[in-house]
């Protein structure tokens, strides 16, 4: 088998399962993209067994520390385990994300269930290179009606791979409704936001809704309006969604109609529109908002852009502080990895110094249980959100 070897001190040895390119010391036996490898270290004692792609940084992801091939007997193991996890943390939920990448031991491997239609991404030149064998496993698994490949993510460029949209086995479905912990979506599994909704997000749906009734609520980048929709059915008061997207914009309206429920849907750049609201309250209006919500996307996608990213999320922070009601409610939440729960705290802590706010911790919020977490690989905690009272008065 060709391989790698791995250089001392690279983070493999502290139980990461990634290697970068500045971590080989050697590679022997021309391996090619998508090949497997095996991982030595520079005493030549085997380190497991990983995919291969020189053009991406991750130049190897190990994810098994036998000697493994990626075959059919693998793919129905593996995935057999994930959904059993699934059926195990989240009985009879049929809105779930099945396979978690890294996370089920399936580097780069992704697929959503939406009852009974299945969704894979393939991020890594592995995976997409086997996509045909997953989808015989998925379809000898779980029967499903159609699986959708939604190899769209900005995250193919850096493994080399050529974006594609298409049907692995079975026939599109027409966009049709689906229900996530009590709030109804008009779900279209080819052409809608990631793979049909943010699986990630539903609990936290229902989790900040809790604060809404009776409440002036701001959903801020709303997308298909999750949270504004929740509140809505919660009884707040009054519920206003902006997205920059006009296409989201009407997805709301759709999704609050489906919902049977008022929701004001703007189509604003949220940052203009957190400025200009801010800015009327700091020339005297009174605030108009009880419970503001913050679910951007993500503000980097590399460690380059950290620093300016955190100056992002102070801003946002600080203009929310700004418009809420004493006693108002602030939640907010990030999904880049590169930024810990710490750091994005610490932005929080910044805007509310400049407000000034004094803000009491109310929740914590994080990812779905279908969306599992290595504690060896921090990059699978990606999702991560507080919800904090303003105290009035302070």
């Amino acid at each position: 088998m060709a391989g790698l070897v791995v250089a001392p001190r690279a983070r493999i040895f502290q139980g990461h399962d990634w290697v970068y390119g500045t971590e080989v010391r050697k590679v022997f036996g021309d391996p090619q993209p998508g090949d497997v490898v095996a991982l030595r270290d520079f005493k030549d004692h085997f380190l497991g067994s990983a995919i291969f792609n020189p053009h991406s940084q991750i130049v190897a992801r190990r994810f098994s520390r036998r000697k493994q091939k990626l075959d059919r007997d693998f793919f129905f193991r593996r995935i057999s385990q994930s959904i059993d996890v699934r059926n195990r943390l989240m009985p009879g939920e049929k809105l779930r994300r099945l396979v978690w990448s890294e996370s089920d031991g399936l580097p780069g491997l992704i697929v959503d269930q939406y009852a009974r239609y299945l969704v894979v991404q393939a991020l890594t030149v592995a995976m997409e290179m086997r996509l045909d064998l997953i989808g015989d496993v998925l379809q000898e698994l779980l029967e499903p009606e159609g699986i959708i490949v939604r190899n769209d993510s900005p995250m193919l460029a850096a493994e080399g791979l050529e974006p594609f949209t298409g049907m692995l086995t079975g026939t599109a479905p027409m966009p049709f409704e689906a229900s996530g912990r009590g709030v109804r979506f008009l779900v279209d599994l080819e052409f809608g936001q990631k793979t049909g909704l943010y699986l990630d997000q539903l609990d936290n749906y229902a989790a900040v809704a809790e604060f809404a009734r009776g409440k002036r609520v701001l959903d801020c980048f709303c997308n298909q309006g999750g949270f504004a929709l929740a509140c809505a059915l919660a009884g707040a008061e009054q519920v206003t969604a902006v997205d920059v997207s006009e296409e989201a914009v009407a997805a709301v309206r759709r999704n609050a109609t489906l919902n049977g429920v008022e929701v004001e849907a703007v189509a604003d750049n949220a940052f203009d529109f957190l400025k200009s609201e801010s800015n009327r309250v700091r020339e005297g209006a009174e605030p108009k908002w009880d419970l503001i919500i913050l679910d951007p996307p993500s503000f980097t996608r590399s460690k380059k852009s950290l620093h300016d990213a955190m100056r992002g999320y102070k801003e946002i922070h600080l203009r929310a502080m700004k418009m809420l009601a004493p006693g108002g409610i602030l939640s907010t939440f990030c999904c880049s990895h590169h930024a810990s729960a710490e750091l994005f705290q610490d932005s929080i802590r910044e805007a509310a110094i400049d407000a000034p706010a004094t803000l009491r911790l109310m929740a914590r919020h994080g990812q779905r249980p279908d969306h599992p977490v290595l504690l060896n690989l921090p990059e699978t905690e990606y999702l991560k959100g507080f919800t904090f009272e303003l105290l009035p008065g302070r």
